[in-house]
């Protein structure tokens, strides 16, 4: 994409651009990503999105590409080689979430047939498609990101606040907050 382009995030560095034009609102219906950007904004938490995306590759490398099936099998022995890991924020209680999480996401996949299914029911199956002229009016959470919250942590995940599940529904899709004026609102209309 060129820097003519009118784009929500006033931005320069080429990882943050391509990230914004090329996921960031996009809908995810794949479950191994829908854990991954789960995993990326628990670990988001009090630290910069900037941080996390930097090493969003040796965190892939180091979480065996965020595969739930094979996360949910970690032992002590890999939450000592992930605190070690390079570029893996050395968070033990992120680390043992991450770990229960895949866990849980594991369990709804057999109950709801896919963690796909079940996160998308709390936009009723569809995209919200905002329209914010500026970040100013963008909320931090919603009533749907409250939701979310609250189901995931009845059901034991961690690290799932509703600023954090906001983010989340942000970063996968469910949400488009991508500026009225960026090129990419209007590509992500249905």
């Amino acid at each position: 994409m060129t820097a003519a382009l009118k784009r929500c995030w006033n931005v320069d560095n080429p990882l943050y651009i391509r990230y914004h034009d090329e996921e960031w609102g996009v809908p995810v219906h794949d479950d191994q990503k829908l854990f991954e950007f789960l995993v990326l904004d628990c670990f988001q938490a009090g630290l910069s999105w900037w941080l996390i995306l930097e090493r969003r590759e040796m965190f892939r490398a180091s979480f065996d590409g965020f595969a739930p099936a094979k996360v949910a099998k970690y032992t002590a022995k890999d939450v000592e080689r992930l605190m070690k890991a390079p570029g893996v924020v050395k968070n033990r209680a992120k680390i043992l979430a991450t770990i229960t999480n895949a866990k849980l996401v594991l369990e709804v996949q057999k109950e709801s047939g896919s963690f796909d299914l079940f996160i998308w029911k709390f936009v009723n199956g569809k995209t919200i498609q905002n329209a914010f002229k500026d970040f100013s009016e963008m909320p931090v959470k919603t009533e749907e990101s409250q939701a979310m919250s609250r189901e995931l942590k009845k059901r034991g995940f961690k690290f799932v606040g509703p600023i954090i599940c906001y983010a989340f529904l942000q970063a996968a899709g469910l949400v488009n907050d991508h500026l009225v004026d960026c090129f990419r609102y209007t590509q992500l209309q249905p």
